[in-house]
Order: structure tokens, then sequence, then C-alpha cells
């Protein structure tokens, strides 16, 4: 293994599931500003949008995630396209 390519740096930070809740603690050399207490510690927090906590892969739930409208946008545009053909 080389010498000297790996960060020194590491430190405990909390990384919390912002979809569910879940916070779990593990090392890591990120860098965050805002912090969060977590069984009385004070940890550095990063927020994750989703992770095996929440991801339908993992929990076996399936969940629509609705950003921007995408659903919205695209029936529009299905029923647009089935219109036409119609005709």
């Amino acid at each position: 293994m080389r010498k000297g390519i790996h960060p020194e740096n590491y430190r405990t930070v909390a990384f919390k599931d912002m979809s569910d809740g879940h916070v779990f603690i593990t090392k890591s050399t990120v860098k965050t500003k805002e912090t969060e207490v977590v069984d009385g510690v004070e940890y550095p927090v990063v927020k994750l949008e989703i992770s095996s906590s929440s991801h339908p892969f993992y929990t076996g739930k399936m969940k629509l995630v609705d950003t921007a409208g995408r659903v919205d946008k695209f029936n529009t545009r299905y029923s647009k396209h089935m219109e036409n053909r119609k005709k």
C-alpha cells in the first residue's frame, strides 16, 4: 500500500438522514459547520437526502419522491402524447 496518500484528519461525525431523521456516527474527513447532540455528545453533522435507512432498496418499501413536480410534468407530457395518438 502506498504511503502518504490517505488523509490524516479523520474525526467522528454524525450523518443525519433528513427524510426519516435516522442518525449514524462514523469517522470522516468531511468539513461541516453545523453540529448536533447525539446521546449527550456534540458532533459535527452532515445532512443527507437519503441513506440506507430510507432508501427503497434497503427498506423494501416503495416511496414516491416528487421533486419540483417532476411526476406532474411527466403525466402532463404523457397525456398530451396519448391524446395525439387517439386522433
